[in-house]
């Protein structure tokens, strides 16, 4: 559908909620229990979608709570009028815990030396709410020693400066389907969390590919990030998937300018792309500055049902592609999404940067708008929401 744009450049991103909920209920379906609660993560701006929109349809779409990488994201979404449970997953500074308390906001604690410094920052009934990690094989944050575990619920408890929300752990290879490593850390993280003298209302370990592939990794809650966004943790996961995911995320531009170039002539810096005949070339308004990256030179896109290349190399704010004919400036171009028969998807995309899918929509520049569709409606544009 044509986008009704409310911003001052021809290249866009449309962000399809409709999608959006879908797989999240279908993720729902698939835990099949109302024990288990499913928190969203939206960190990283909704892995590039927009935070605020993101998080508001996720929890419209029956999600119990949110999750995010840093203090900043979270302060974020409360100042947005975001009421829900919001977990911190990475690493807090002790002095700004207080912070955290005001926002009624979750915080991660991996170590006992932590916990005695935010409490220098605490107030008596402060009641701060904490997620202890588990390092039980990713080697990042978490504690690692059950000794140490014990002695930081023991500090925890020992007063009204914390309250133990959660506890939890990471998996390092649940998107592989050889389940080897991935049983040594549940059964490590099973280990720890029966050394507890109480345990707390969420124990999660799933991410978005243990949630789909491993029920006995859900405990009380899950953490679902990449396929809430339609895509796939893995190649490799793509024979075992239980439903269709759908990409939520699309990235359109249109001609600004056709000219029909004769044989011989050169197209970009460095020349690098001659014409060989005459040849009827296009200019996009997107390139590296917008997260449209030189290595894309060669990828396809999509004019009028039709896939054509990229011919020359990417400019800042621009590049060129070859036309199968004449076209007059204003017709759209899509970059990433379905036009006619034709798609272009993320994973495409990751394929041609040698990366990995979630990457993509994270290096789509701010700069570049987001168009919120539901219902075949704009409802938002560039994280806000218009209603």
């Amino acid at each position: 559908m044509e986008a009704q744009t409310q911003f001052y450049r021809d290249t866009w991103v449309e962000i399809d909620l409709d999608c959006l909920t879908e797989n999240i209920q279908n993720i729902k379906r698939h835990i099949a229990s109302d024990e288990v609660k499913m928190f969203a993560v939206v960190k990283a701006n909704a892995y590039g979608h927009g935070d605020v929109p993101v998080a508001r349809a996720a929890l419209e779409a029956g999600v119990h709570g949110l999750a995010v990488a840093f203090l900043d994201e979270a302060i974020s979404l409360r100042k947005g009028g975001i009421e829900a449970p919001i977990l911190v997953l990475g690493a807090s500074r002790a002095e700004d815990v207080k912070l955290a308390s005001d926002f009624d906001i979750a915080l991660t604690n991996f170590s006992l030396e932590w916990l005695e410094e935010a409490a220098e920052e605490l107030d008596e009934e402060a009641g701060l709410k904490v997620h202890i990690k588990c390092d039980t094989g990713m080697g990042r944050l978490g504690v690692r020693s059950v000794e140490e575990l014990k002695e930081m619920e023991t500090f925890i408890r020992s007063g009204r400066k914390f309250q133990l929300d959660g506890i939890y752990t990471h998996f390092a290879t649940a998107d592989e389907l050889d389940d080897t490593y991935l049983e040594a850390q549940l059964g490590r993280f099973e280990e720890m969390v029966s050394v507890l003298n109480e345990r707390p209302p969420y124990i999660h370990s799933s991410n978005s590919a243990a949630t789909l592939r491993k029920s006995k990794t859900h405990f009380t809650a899950v953490r679902v990030g990449i396929a809430m966004y339609g895509l796939t943790p893995s190649e490799e996961m793509k024979s075992v998937l239980p439903f269709q995911l759908k990409e939520v995320f699309s990235l359109y531009s249109r001609l600004v300018h056709t000219k029909e170039q004769q044989a011989g002539d050169k197209i970009s810096y460095g020349s690098t792309y001659e014409t060989k005949e005459k040849e009827w070339i296009g200019t996009v308004p997107i390139g590296y500055a917008d997260g449209w990256l030189r290595k894309l030179q060669g990828q396809e896109v999509i004019v009028a049902g039709e896939r054509v290349p990229i011919v020359g190399r990417i400019c800042m704010d621009q590049c060129m592609i070859s036309l199968p004919g004449p076209m007059k400036s204003g017709e759209r171009v899509t970059l990433i999404g379905k036009d006619g028969h034709e798609k272009v998807s993320i994973d495409e995309i990751a394929e041609k940067l040698e990366t990995i899918n979630y990457e993509i929509p994270c290096i789509i520049s701010p700069r570049v708008p987001r168009i919120y569709i539901k219902n075949g409606k704009t409802i938002g544009v560039s994280n806000r929401l218009l209603s």
